[in-house]
């Protein structure tokens, strides 16, 4: 019991220690989250936080309190799930909240706007990281690459949650083409692992 409870500090303290420093929003946090989830704690894959990203865009909600959530139900359960909340969200609405309160005292700052002009640039460097990390485990064979190809143009066109549902859409049909034309896919190789990470997701209420 108390070994249960101390993952839930340690998943907490994981995420409390990447909301404040995560300027961008959930697109920025992937590599943070992936040094820590992945590389530090060994908790999951990196094909797993690619498909917790990939979920959480789908579903209403901020990207990093729908990823965090999701990653947290999936190492420590529903208490996990909370811990990795609070964890991602206490520090940043702290912050937030001081800085409205102080914000008319130094938004004028030439300083500051320079300071922020910077942090913006940073921002779009640490998105593109995250999509060239999510690229190499997202795009597998020709048709994941094609699939990409075509998404980014029509993203500019339609609604990111169309786009989500279309690429869904598009993956079942094209699997089911190339099961139907003796292909194997590359998804069935892992068929096996993920079916309890898909039962772990849609059965379990979050």
């Amino acid at each position: 019991m108390r070994k249960d409870w101390k993952k839930v500090f340690q998943i907490f303290w994981t995420f409390f220690k990447i909301g404040p420093v995560t300027f961008g929003g959930g697109f920025a946090m992937i590599p943070l989250i992936e040094k820590e989830v992945v590389d530090k704690k060994n908790w999951l894959k990196s094909e797993d936080i690619t498909d917790i990203f990939a979920l959480a865009q789908s579903v209403p909600g901020a990207v990093a309190v729908n990823s965090a959530t999701f990653i947290g139900k999936r190492i420590g359960g529903i208490k996990g799930a909370i811990a990795a909340m609070l964890g991602v969200f206490l520090p940043t609405f702290l912050i937030v909240l001081v800085l409205g309160i102080s914000y008319s005292l130094f938004h004028s700052n030439p300083k500051v706007a320079a300071a922020f002009l910077s942090i913006r640039a940073s921002i779009v460097a640490l998105i593109v990281f995250a999509a060239i990390k999510t690229g190499k485990t997202a795009i597998m064979d020709k048709s994941t690459l094609g699939l990409f190809v075509v998404g980014v143009p029509v993203l500019f066109f339609i609604h990111p949650v169309i786009a989500i549902f279309a690429g869904a859409l598009a993956g079942i049909i094209l699997t089911n083409m190339k099961e139907k034309f003796g292909y194997r896919a590359k998804i069935n190789n892992k068929k096996e692992q993920n079916h309890n990470d898909i039962e772990y997701f849609m059965g379990s209420g979050i």
